[in-house]
C-alpha cells in the first residue's frame, strides 16, 4: 500500500507560480511511476505530468508543456517524493490537483492523493 500526501495549493493571479509537492508513504520502493492529474469544476479528470522513478523519464500533456516541470528527489527515499513547479499560470490552470501513483507487475496499481485545490484568479 502507498498513502500519497500533497502540498502546496493555493490562490496565484494569473501569470505567476505555484510549487506542489507529493510525499509518498508506505511500499514506495514498489513504486514505479509517478505523476499528477488534475479535475477542474465540470470536466473530467485529466492528466497534466508523469514521470519513471528509476530514469527519470517525462511526458506532459500539451496544454501544460514548457510551463510545468515535474521532478523528483535524488537519493534514498526522497526519489520518491514528487514536485511539480507550475510557471505563467493561467485561469484555465484553475482545478483540483491530484498526486498519482503506481505499481507496475502482473497488474498495475494506482494511488490517488487526497488532491490540493490550486486557483489561478486576480
Amino acid at each position: 500500500q502507498v498513502k500519497l500526501v500533497e502540498s502546496g495549493g493555493g490562490l496565484v493571479q494569473p501569470g505567476g507560480s505555484l510549487r506542489l509537492s507529493c510525499a509518498p508513504s508506505g511500499s514506495i520502493f514498489q513504486i514505479s511511476a509517478m505523476g499528477w492529474y488534475r479535475q477542474a469544476p465540470g470536466k473530467e479528470r485529466e492528466l497534466v505530468a508523469h514521470i519513471i522513478a528509476a530514469i527519470g523519464t517525462t511526458t506532459y500533456s500539451e496544454s501544460v508543456k514548457g510551463r510545468f516541470t515535474i521532478s523528483r528527489g535524488t537519493s534514498g527515499n526522497a526519489k520518491f517524493t514528487t514536485y511539480l513547479q507550475m510557471n505563467s499560470l493561467k485561469a484555465e490552470d484553475t482545478a483540483v490537483y491530484y498526486c498519482h501513483a503506481e505499481t507496475w507487475g502482473r497488474t498495475t496499481i494506482h494511488y490517488w492523493g487526497q488532491g490540493t485545490q490550486v486557483t489561478v484568479s486576480s
